[in-house]
């Protein structure tokens, strides 16, 4: 017995009582979000015992995944998939934990770039061995051909989105 049964059974129930109701998808989209919910739960068990929550630490990884280690905000919250008012918040909270500095851009005043501090990168690489040892046990259930599979079938999910 799966913890998704129930919600399947729901979503049957619902097929049943609106027959036009799009059983797949309903199924496809709720097994993500549940998803979703799982790796972010997880993720901030691992991450509380270095004061992070998930939303600061794909902050510090899009910085630490960024050759030169510096986005503007708009940048930022682009490849963090976040709003721009939830990055000035998370930033000021790295801001204020010594992991994030804002840079003021020497030909415009107004603009301003974000880069991790030598205690960033000394947290977020005290963080990665945890973190790269729970991604694999996220998804130790599917071999690397299923991964790459379901890698593809996310990416031509996702191309069906207006995501920009």
């Amino acid at each position: 017995m799966s913890s998704f049964d129930a919600t399947e059974t729901r979503i049957d129930a619902t097929c049943e009582r609106w027959p036009g109701f799009p059983r797949e998808p309903a199924v496809l989209v709720r097994l993500v979000k549940v998803i979703y919910k799982a790796v972010h739960d997880r993720a901030n068990g691992v991450l509380r015992e270095h004061d992070l929550s998930h939303a600061e630490y794909n902050i510090l990884m899009m910085l630490y995944g960024t050759p030169a280690r510096a986005l503007n905000p708009s940048e930022l919250a682009e490849a963090a998939t976040e709003k721009s008012a939830n990055i000035t918040r998370l930033t000021d909270q790295l801001c204020g934990k010594g992991l994030v500095e804002r840079i003021p851009d020497t030909t415009d005043r107004r603009k301003l770039g974000l880069n991790l501090t030598k205690a960033g990168l000394r947290c977020v690489e005290g963080v990665l061995p945890k973190m790269a040892e729970l991604l694999v046990e996220q998804v130790q259930g599917l071999d690397t051909k299923e991964q790459h599979q379901l890698e593809r079938l996310l990416k031509k999910m996702l191309d069906g989105f207006d995501v920009g």
